[in-house]
């Protein structure tokens, strides 16, 4: 089956480009060597670089962990339904194509609202396999119930499901609404599922400069947690080993080459 599209009322999406305005999902697709990105998101992404050289190395950091939980999660926990929120604009090893290449028949979700991303998800984010689905969703995390009731179209929530907030939440600059953006979407999936979630941290001196740089840029501000904010949004669920970690080092092969540390610290919990 190729990719599926859930039907939204928002339409005219290339009209939403802002080529001038700094946009988020660019300026990653940037640090990660993609294309899709402009002149005002190279700038920015240049502007965090020159005080924060190790963000290219982070971009990359975050593409691995996503491969290393996702494998964990299709191969060792049995997951085949993934919600993938703020999934950002398609590159290479995505979501779908690491579960679906574990498990044929796993169902995935895409979320996200830029323009771009969802422009470019109808060409590349379709099946890898005949029996499984890929499918995406114009949603905004801010709307929690919105996005589920999009997804049930697609998932069967009385399965477990795998919720992932991969880089996306530092976006948000009040604790308490992304705790409570969280805990929504969690509260809607069953005992079994899984939460995968990882973000920018404040551990470094060098990494707060460049969350100040990305915002005098004109781009949407990141804000940066401490470990205590970051291992609240896991609360009343059971992390899987390691725990809380630097994802550059969560799950990491034993035969894996050395890696540094970097300012971004994630997890992945089951709910019990």
């Amino acid at each position: 089956m190729s990719g599926e599209h859930a039907p939204h009322p928002r339409s005219d999406l290339a009209a939403r480009i802002k080529p001038d305005i700094p946009h988020a999902a660019r300026i990653w697709n940037y640090w990660m060597g993609g294309k899709d990105n402009f002149e005002a998101d190279r700038a920015a992404g240049d502007a965090v670089a020159k005080v924060y050289p190790d963000i290219v190395t982070m971009a990359m950091q975050s593409r691995l962990f996503l491969r290393r939980a996702v494998s964990y999660l299709a191969a060792e926990a049995g997951i085949d339904q993934f919600l993938d929120i703020g999934t950002g604009l398609p590159t290479m090893q995505n979501t779908h194509e690491i579960a679906q290449a574990i498990t044929p028949a796993s169902r995935i979700v895409y979320v996200d609202n830029d323009p771009l991303v969802l422009t470019h998800a109808r060409a590349l984010l379709v099946n890898t396999t005949p029996e499984g689905v890929t499918t995406y969703v114009d949603g905004d995390y801010h709307e929690p119930e919105l996005i589920i009731s999009d997804a049930r179209n697609v998932l069967d929530f009385t399965r477990p499901i795998a919720v992932m907030f991969m880089g996306v939440l530092g976006y948000v600059a009040d604790l308490d609404e992304v705790r409570s953006i969280v805990s929504r979407v969690m509260a809607e999936v069953p005992s079994g599922s899984h939460l995968v979630l990882w973000d920018g941290t404040n551990t470094g001196t060098e990494v707060s400069e460049g969350s100040d740089k990305l915002a005098e840029s004109g781009a949407v501000p990141y804000y940066l947690r401490t470990l205590d904010e970051l291992a609240g949004c896991f609360a009343g669920l059971e992390l899987v080993e390691p725990g809380l970690a630097p994802i550059s080092h969560w799950r990491l092969p034993d035969d894996a080459d050395e890696v540094q540390r970097i300012d971004a610290y994630g997890a992945v919990a089951r709910k019990p």
